[in-house]
């Protein structure tokens, strides 16, 4: 399956008749393997604050998250695997996998556990392939 087809099988998939609104896979060096057509263009410093906050828990709190010029408040995640963000009535999942990162962007209806659900399951599947 090509990395395209996770994304819009997988992560831009029906959740109770609801889906994310951006969806990507990147890898740990911030190369795109594929995104939805909604997703934001990223900036180097935002993969850099991502990855340091998985070696270094709790590195954005105090600044935010940032991806594509958006900035998200930090929200409780599991250290050095997932990052959750939020902002308004909508946020971000960010789940990190052995070579990339598997990014869910979503605004209500869709819940933040929906986000969490569907970002997290592939990251998991993913894992468990070695990748």
């Amino acid at each position: 399956m090509s990395w395209q087809a996770y994304v819009d099988e997988h992560l831009l998939c029906d959740m109770e008749g609801n889906h994310l609104s951006a969806a990507a896979i990147i890898g740990h060096d911030g190369t795109v393997w594929a995104q939805s057509a909604t997703f934001p263009p990223l900036k180097t410093e935002e993969i850099t604050g991502v990855m340091t906050d998985f070696s270094e828990p709790g590195h954005l709190a105090p600044t935010g998250l940032y991806l594509g010029n958006t900035k998200y408040m930090v929200i409780q995640g599991e250290p050095g695997a997932v990052i959750r963000g939020k902002k308004g009535s909508g946020g971000v999942t960010i789940k990190k996998t052995n070579q990339a990162l598997i990014i869910g962007i979503y605004e209500e209806p869709l819940t933040p556990g929906q986000c969490n659900m569907i970002v997290e399951r592939l990251g998991d599947y993913l894992i468990d392939q070695g990748l």
